[in-house]
């Protein structure tokens, strides 16, 4: 009996509408593709990054922004410092080190580089063909990336 109370208490005390964003996998994509053709989101982030994690916590907690990219995209969260190889679109990435503990994935510069730079955080948005469409690098809040996304989809 103490184990129901307890889980109705839980249960209740769920928002009402909470959800989460539908993560996918750059290994995924391609199969997910045959299945329904949608564009392809990739946030690229660092840990260190505070704007990053400002639009982990902030702007990817919106239930608009968590419906509407739900709805209309694949997402991918990126840490651009990840050391795994990755295969996407029949290439392979890896972590390339630039000094002590340091270094960037060869798919976040693909991906990420605007005007021969990196810059945190990034929104880039590939077409069903793995083809770059757009991209953003700076913080942006719920409101604008709802603008950004309904304007691309």
């Amino acid at each position: 009996m103490r184990n129901l109370i307890c889980l109705v208490i839980f249960i209740l005390a769920i928002p009402k509408g909470f959800s989460q964003l539908n993560l996918s996998k750059f290994e995924e994509i391609d199969s997910l593709q045959k299945v329904e053709k949608r564009k392809v989101i990739v946030f690229i982030h660092t840990n260190w990054c505070k704007y990053c994690t400002a639009m982990q916590s902030k702007t990817f907690k919106n239930q608009l922004v968590q419906n509407e990219i739900n709805e209309r995209f694949y997402f991918i969260s990126f840490d651009a410092e990840e050391k795994e190889k990755i295969i996407f679109n029949k290439n392979t990435f890896v972590f390339k080190p630039n000094g002590n503990n340091s270094g960037i994935h060869e798919l976040a510069i693909e991906l990420g580089t605007i005007n021969k730079q990196i810059n945190y955080p990034i929104l880039c948005v590939l077409n069903d063909k793995n083809e770059i469409v757009f991209q953003h690098n700076s913080y942006l809040n719920s409101k604008q990336l709802i603008k950004i996304l309904k304007t691309i989809k």
